[in-house]
């Protein structure tokens, strides 16, 4: 029987389809148009809600949802640990809940406490497997093998004094910001600093392209993203070169394209889109008669509600549970009245309730599909404006870290993080629109059964197949 080729997962960070195109239409992605033309080219892949860059990553790294992988959002308030978990919305926000706190939670709680022990990631299945899995800096790293904080580590006072002195389990290759080398390949990415992030998975994947490393490598792009929320998604053209450099990088090791593809199948992705934002929602002035709980609340205890901005979504917790009700409906209206809001959502009575402008919609599944009443406009269901729509909705709101309330932005607003900072003329991410949700999905080399939407939740499922280990039952 034929070994399968080595697989190359790279997901591009808020990769949109349109700049994707203008980016090949312009000669500035060879490597990408090189595979797009080889291969079979998604525009409408759809991610998870919200869609933000830890509850994708963890889509990608499991193939389920956040009802699953538990990864709610990019900030929310921890009921078991009575605090909020913010994963680096901003700098600002970042500083707001402590700089290490907020980093010790982002590369060691994610994966070791946050993220479901009773779910495998794709490191963890093909690690059992007895295959030899990579990964550059991601977000969901974790996998079988043992790694410690990387010794010679060049800025490692820095990652000492932010308690990064733990183990972590990873695949066999683990790459993250010079804090776990699984070798020393020569390379560094400064600790993970933004520009930094794609040259250093380009130069790590050629040296394990070289060595003949890997089986599975996650190849992680993520500096599109970073250009894309300053400059707006319109202006990702130039970081998408950045991230087709990295590609090339490691298809020339191998000796150009049809040499790679000759021993390697590729997929790449993007974990959720971009759209331009004009205008910010502060959540905490909505709240302002409320007790909203604060970073750094010297009485958190007198709290009602804690309030979790993440992008173009957010999150309300009731934390008076005598009062949940009352505390819930409060949250509704006041975000119902907030100008840039689209729909605000709940669960009542084993059903999810949806609010919009154009009236009330309610929606349970029913074993084979979904019963649904009120206003389907509410959620564009005979449309395309909210792809997937009763799918992504349900799985956050049966998350168990997911907030009481769930909210969705309207075009062109995001709302105001806990360090006061939105990316008002660049762009974001987040809502259940199209516009920030429909991503690439190209796949080169692998075997992909037809479909008629796509899920980044599926490409888990296509890398076992490919090696042909099965999901669990």
């Amino acid at each position: 029987m034929t070994a399968p080729k080595k697989l190359v997962l790279a997901v591009i960070d808020s990769l949109k389809p349109e700049q994707l195109d203008q980016a090949i239409e312009e000669g500035r992605a060879p490597a990408l148009q090189a595979l797009r033309d080889r291969g079979t080219y998604v525009a409408d892949c759809v991610s998870c809600f919200p869609s933000v860059t830890p509850v994708a990553s963890a889509c990608i790294a499991t193939g389920a949802g956040p009802d699953e992988h538990l990864i709610p959002s990019m900030n929310w308030y921890h009921r078991g640990e009575e605090r909020y978990v913010e994963y680096g919305s901003s700098m600002p926000a970042t500083r707001a809940f402590g700089v290490f706190r907020s980093l010790y939670d982002t590369v060691y709680n994610m994966n070791m406490g946050h993220l479901s022990r009773s779910l495998r990631t794709v490191f963890e299945q093909l690690d059992d497997a007895d295959l030899r899995t990579a990964c550059t800096t991601y977000l969901i790293y974790r996998g079988r093998y043992r790694h410690e904080p990387w010794a010679q580590a060049r800025l490692r006072r820095l990652a000492e004094a932010a308690q990064f002195n733990h183990a972590v389990w990873g695949p066999r290759e683990l790459f993250y910001a010079d804090l776990f080398d699984s070798r020393n390949t020569g390379c560094t990415s400064a600790l993970g600093m933004p520009g930094q992030r794609d040259r250093h998975t380009g130069c790590v994947g050629a040296y394990l392209v070289e060595h003949d490393l890997f089986d599975f490598l996650l190849f992680s792009l993520p500096d599109n993203d970073t250009h894309s929320h300053k400059a707006g998604p319109d202006g990702q053209v130039r970081s998408i070169a950045e991230a087709d450099r990295a590609l090339e990088r490691i298809v020339h090791v191998a000796g150009g394209v049809d040499a790679f593809l000759e021993q390697h199948a590729v997929i790449v992705m993007s974990d959720h889109s971009q759209t331009t934002v004009e205008g910010g929602i502060n959540l905490a002035a909505a709240f302002a008669d409320a007790r909203v709980l604060q970073p750094a609340d010297p009485a958190p205890t007198e709290a009602e509600l804690a309030v979790s901005p993440a992008a173009r979504s957010a999150m309300v917790y009731a934390l008076d549970e005598g009062r949940r009700d009352e505390l819930v409906a409060g949250a509704v209206a006041t975000m119902r009245g907030l100008e840039g809001v689209d729909q605000v959502a709940v669960r009542e009575n084993g059903e999810a309730v949806v609010h919009g402008a154009r009236g009330e919609l309610r929606f349970a599944p029913d074993g084979e599909g979904w019963t649904v009443s009120g206003e389907r406009a509410v959620l564009d269901l005979d449309g395309d404006t909210y792809p997937d729509a009763l799918n992504r909705l349900w799985s956050a709101l049966q998350c168990p870290h997911s907030g009481d309330v769930l909210v969705s932005a309207k075009l062109g607003y995001e709302f105001v993080d806990w360090g006061g900072s939105a990316h008002v003329g660049g762009g974001s991410h987040g809502s259940l629109h199209r516009d920030d949700s429909e991503g690439v999905l190209l796949l080169c080399g692998v075997d992909a059964p037809a479909r008629e939407r796509w899920s980044i939740a599926d490409v888990t499922g296509i890398v076992l197949d490919h090696f042909g280990v099965r999901l669990p039952p």
